[in-house]
């Protein structure tokens, strides 16, 4: 789908790669930007229209798909990542914690505009995922398993939502330059590089996006797994 004269609906606006979104949304020609946030009041880019939106909850999911009937394309950003694996500490509330957001939060949103996709002519969904979908991480153990559990629900939801013409992205990334990646001495890609591919894959009707080579690396490695599997299946 273009860009150019399209409704953007993105979570997690407020910073980071949500805001990088937002910016070359409007930079490409998007009709309208809808930037949500959990306090519309940090939402201070200018030609956007600030939206209050936990992912987390019920009642301001049910309020924004009210309000933004006219959305084209949904930007599921909204993440959040605490260090911890699934073993010590209490990591049974630390796995809920980050479901809540980065699964129920992304599942939240695409079950409440599916229909509305579907009756503006089809549209598009871009969920952010990560290379700890596909591979354990032991110092974010738990939210590598929302993010394998991201994974699934961005395929289940390419699959039914195929049908009404509408395209399901996941983008893969391994650390990207944003607050949430603070603290972490590795290679990271920028978010305008980031943000750029992802957009760039929308159009092209691409159903996968990776950002970096370890992502590219993982996921050729996994394809030719399953691959020779299946030939060896017969």
């Amino acid at each position: 789908m273009k860009l150019e004269g399209s409704v953007v609906l993105i979570t997690g606006a407020n910073r980071g790669l949500g805001l990088e979104f937002a910016k070359q949304a409007l930079a490409a020609g998007a009709r309208k930007v809808y930037a949500g946030a959990r306090d519309p009041s940090k939402i201070t880019l200018a030609g956007v229209i600030p939206v209050k939106l936990d992912v987390t909850s019920a009642d301001d999911v049910a309020t924004v798909a009210s309000q933004c009937a006219d959305v084209t394309l949904l930007v599921n950003n909204a993440g959040i990542a605490r260090l911890g694996g699934v073993v010590e500490g209490d990591p049974a509330a630390l796995l809920r914690e980050q479901m809540e957001t980065n699964l129920f939060g992304m599942f939240n949103l695409s079950h409440a505009f599916a229909a509305t996709l579907g009756k503006n002519g089809g549209g598009a969904i871009l969920n952010i995922l990560s290379i700890v979908s596909w591979v354990g991480a032991p110092a974010l153990g738990a939210y590598a398993v929302t993010k394998a559990a991201a994974w699934g629900l961005t395929n289940e939801l390419r699959l039914e939502l195929r049908a009404q013409g509408t395209q399901v992205v996941g983008l893969h990334a391994g650390f990207i330059d944003t607050d949430m990646a603070r603290g972490f001495d590795a290679p990271k890609t920028t978010p305008q590089d980031v943000v750029a591919q992802a957009y760039k894959a929308i159009a092209e009707g691409a159903e996968e996006v990776f950002v970096d080579e370890p992502t590219r690396q993982i996921h050729a490695g996994l394809s030719h797994s399953v691959y020779l599997k299946d030939v060896l299946a017969g």
